[in-house]
């Protein structure tokens, strides 16, 4: 997986060949892949699903660790920034996989119903105050994955700080009034 993904963050998805894949595994031929997986499609997927288990396994015990909508949303933006700025490689692949609506296409919509969820329990438990929670779970995933281009043009970006920033503005945006 690490070979794949190296390759599709270096060369783009499209460029990405089991030949290049390969290559960069050290292997001699194709074949050792291609007895794995079926296709090009089938590799990315499970690169995909590499990178994202990685994510919710780092992420995860962050999040639940924490109680209330406040927190477990603060929790949320940071230990996914965290993720992004300590695996850029992995997350320049998965972007990539997406963009080209590869792999698993419907991950974005699984991560903003799973927000909008989380939303909604908020209001109901009188943590959050009024907003649409579909628009809010969006707004969020955006500026999460907002970072990804920051770092690609500005790598030394401060990503500390912009989580904190994303954090105030979503804790201004969601608050009761």
């Amino acid at each position: 997986m690490r070979a794949a993904l190296d390759t599709i963050a270096e060369l783009g998805f499209a460029k990405a060949s089991f030949a290049k894949i390969a290559k960069r595994a050290g292997l001699s031929s194709t074949g050792m892949i291609s007895y794995h997986f079926d296709g090009k499609g089938d590799l990315v997927a499970e690169a995909m699903r590499d990178v994202l288990a990685a994510a919710a396994a780092a992420m995860g015990p962050r999040i639940r660790a924490e109680t209330g909508g406040p927190a477990r949303l603060r929790a949320y933006i940071e230990a996914n920034i965290a993720f992004i700025a300590e695996r850029p490689t992995d997350m320049k692949a998965l972007l990539e996989i997406l963009r080209n609506n590869a792999g698993e296409p419907a991950w974005f919509l699984q991560s903003i119903s799973l927000l909008e969820e989380a939303f909604r329990e908020g209001q109901r438990a009188g943590e959050f105050g009024e907003f649409d929670p579909r628009v809010m779970a969006i707004a969020v995933r955006q500026a999460i994955d907002g970072i990804h281009a920051l770092l690609a043009a500005e790598p030394r970006t401060d990503t500390a700080a912009y989580a904190q920033q994303v954090v105030r503005i979503f804790a201004l945006a969601t608050a009761r009034s």
